[in-house]
């Protein structure tokens, strides 16, 4: 019984041919860099972030226990999910008269608790950084008076104001361009090995010994004829 062949792949082959090649790939990835360069451009929607933070109380302004800090943190987290709620989000695109939906206006707006404490962030990513702006500074007064209204007590306080942002916070133009530049380089990389370990043609010496075990003793070189 015959055992099957096995492929053996030699590294060192490998190596030689991506650096005989090194030119396709390094191509590959300024083709793969423009194209992503530009989709990220002309395709991609800038985003800007605002950012707003309001300071979580309990039923009254002073702390006086450590049971009322615990109580503080555990709230902000409900009131994390709260900022986001209908009636919240719906009162925002009404006090500023926003063309959005209650589902859109949410899609743009993300909230953070930082682990034990008791402060609130509000993140608003818009096209227009000036919009961005206002929304976050009007979400965290809403939800303070929200907050206010829930738990009977004195009305959180915005403990900082969103500013406009200068430079848009999406897409990432470096980090797509490198993406899609790296992408095409380890395609055309893939590409030039399959090639490689799929081509079983004798080209050398070296192959007719390597896989076939014979010694050549010569060879019959070809001839060119000059053109008359």
């Amino acid at each position: 019984m015959q055992k099957d062949d096995e492929m053996e792949i030699d590294l060192g082959e490998i190596f030689h041919l991506l650096m005989n090649k090194l030119w396709i790939i390094v191509l590959c990835f300024i083709i793969g860099a423009t194209l992503a360069f530009g989709g990220t451009k002309l395709l991609i929607t800038p985003k800007y972030s605002a950012s707003s933070m309001i300071y979580i109380l309990t039923k009254t302004t002073s702390v006086t226990s450590l049971a009322d800090i615990q109580m503080g943190t555990q709230l902000t987290a409900d009131f994390e999910i709260l900022a986001t709620s209908r009636p919240v989000l719906e009162e925002v695109i009404e006090k500023l008269n926003l063309d959005y939906t209650y589902e859109e206006l949410k899609s743009m707006i993300q909230t953070d608790n930082q682990t034990d404490t008791r402060i609130l962030r509000f993140t608003v990513s818009d096209a227009n950084a000036k919009e961005a702006k206002k929304i976050a500074n009007e979400l965290a007064d809403v939800t303070a008076e929200r907050v206010a209204y829930v738990m009977s007590s004195d009305k959180p306080k915005v403990v900082e104001e969103a500013v406009v942002p200068k430079y848009p916070s999406s897409p990432n133009t470096k980090k797509n361009t490198a993406m899609g530049g790296l992408a095409f380089a380890f395609v055309a990389a893939t590409v030039i090995v399959l090639r490689y370990l799929m081509n079983d043609t004798i080209q050398t010496e070296e192959d007719i010994k390597k896989y076939l075990g014979l010694h050549m003793l010569a060879a019959i070189p070809t001839e060119k004829r000059e053109s008359i």
